[in-house]
């Protein structure tokens, strides 16, 4: 069996491939299990000297990346380019901390010896989304690679060069030992092959529908699972914020990647007293928002990765005006070819669809409250744990906040985003684990406990 992919500007195909059934997933991980025996002795500096090359092979190799992400599911090709450097960015990350992130912790007991040892569990295989194609696979492989372990990675079936082929490519012309890094490609039958076969762990970035199912596939082998899944994040706006600054945040938060990003800022919760001028900004600022092509540096917003993704926004929001939503922007969308929709907003109440459930796409919810205990509560009023913003000039006012926002990770006059140098992950519905910092390469060790009498 064939699969097509289709570039979402143009909505032309770009290419065909096979799909790989459980006998060649099964080929590979016989392969990766072999090589694991080697890998797993290779001296850490070793290791981290590869690591560091594919991060100078990412940046040389930027711009095919790049284009090949815009291409296959219309990042505009600026951000495409900024994700590639994150990927570098990662890779140099690691080579320098892992060292010190896997030494043995000696602890001092009763006995003549005691410490605790990271080694690594085997064979680790990853199933990743198409949002952020390259980022996600580099940020779970490189960590769990200069950990020990052998990686299969099945990119999501929209970016399979992108998200795979390329990337394995790489790591070939840095002179990784074979089979060290391998990609799989296929359809959700080749997913549910891989996690069924004799990998030790499994990572997945997607939906909180497809964590679960893959969780409980992991869980017939009690496989050790890290989930990074949805979100529904919000965006709370005090009155004493740094209005032109909380703006910025706020379009970049929603629209960035057309808005299809866990992180994204998904439901704007604003005080009553400053409802009115947040509204009529952010609704000037987005008109201004340049959307077309993702092949033109200039662009600001591209389309949604595919058809079903555009009528799932429509969903939310036709559903979100019947509940009493009222439109302030956009709603439409736009004609010709490509997946496109327009920017949207909405005035909208915490019960209503499109703040539920996560709305992937470029709708944007304003929600008002009439105080700061108010804005909480609705911030927690979610299945989700994700992330979270909060904006005011008062630091110490938004730190105590932060404490009471239910979520893996509060940022305070910034937008949320993944940081290389602290741990990522949700709670609830939003995932199980953490990837990222020191806390991130140790998820895909045993945490052994060594005791000499």
């Amino acid at each position: 069996m064939k699969f097509n992919t289709t570039n979402p500007a143009t909505e032309q195909v770009i290419a065909e491939y096979e799909i790989m059934d459980r006998t060649a997933v099964d080929e590979k991980v016989a392969r990766a299990r072999k090589a694991f025996e080697s890998w797993k002795e290779t001296d850490i500096g070793e290791r981290t000297r590869l690591a560091r090359k594919l991060g100078r092979m990412l940046m040389k190799k930027k711009q095919q990346l790049a284009e090949s992400i815009t291409e296959e599911m219309g990042k505009p090709v600026r951000q495409s380019l900024s994700e590639v450097e994150k990927c570098a960015s990662i890779c140099e990350y690691f080579s320098r901390n892992a060292k010190k992130f896997l030494r043995d912790e000696h602890v001092k007991t009763e006995f003549a010896k005691s410490y605790v040892s990271f080694q690594p569990l085997g064979v680790v295989g990853s199933i990743m989304p198409w949002n952020f194609p390259a980022s996600q696979i580099i940020r779970f492989a490189v960590p769990s690679m200069i950990a020990g372990n052998v990686q299969i990675v099945k990119p999501s079936s929209t970016t399979p060069n992108s998200g795979g082929l390329l990337i394995e490519q790489l790591f070939k012309d840095c002179k990784f030992p074979e089979d060290v890094f391998q990609a799989v490609i296929g359809n959700p039958t080749t997913g549910t092959a891989l996690v069924e076969s004799k990998v030790n762990a499994v990572s997945l970035t997607g939906s909180t529908e497809a964590g679960s199912k893959v969780a409980q596939l992991a869980m017939k082998d009690l496989k050790k699972v890290v989930l990074e899944l949805g979100g529904s994040d919000p965006f709370i706006v005090l009155g004493d914020a740094d209005m032109d600054k909380a703006i910025e945040g706020a379009i970049a938060g929603r629209f960035m990647n057309c808005g299809q990003s866990c992180t994204a800022a998904k439901r704007f919760i604003v005080l009553r007293e400053i409802s009115g001028i947040f509204t009529e900004k952010f609704i000037e600022r987005t008109k201004g928002l340049k959307v077309g092509d993702p092949a033109d540096m200039s662009t600001d917003m591209g389309p949604l990765v595919r058809e079903e993704q555009r009528k799932k926004i429509e969903e939310q929001l036709a559903a979100s005006i019947n509940q009493g939503a009222k439109l302030l922007l956009g709603g439409k969308r736009m004609p010709g070819s490509g997946y496109f929709f327009e920017p949207t907003a909405i005035s909208a109440t915490n019960d209503m669809t499109a703040c539920r459930e996560e709305a992937f796409g470029p709708l944007a919810p304003i929600i008002t409250a009439g105080s700061e205990e108010e804005a909480i509560r609705i911030a927690n009023d979610t299945e989700y744990g994700l992330g979270a913003s909060i904006w005011t000039s008062d630091r110490e006012r938004g730190e105590q906040m932060a404490k009471k926002i239910n979520a893996g990770c509060v940022f305070v006059n910034k937008n949320v985003r993944s940081d290389i140098r602290l741990p990522f992950g949700g709670t609830r519905k939003s995932g199980i684990g953490r990837e990222l910092n020191r806390h991130g390469i140790i998820e895909m060790t045993n945490i052994k406990s060594i005791i000499i009498n």
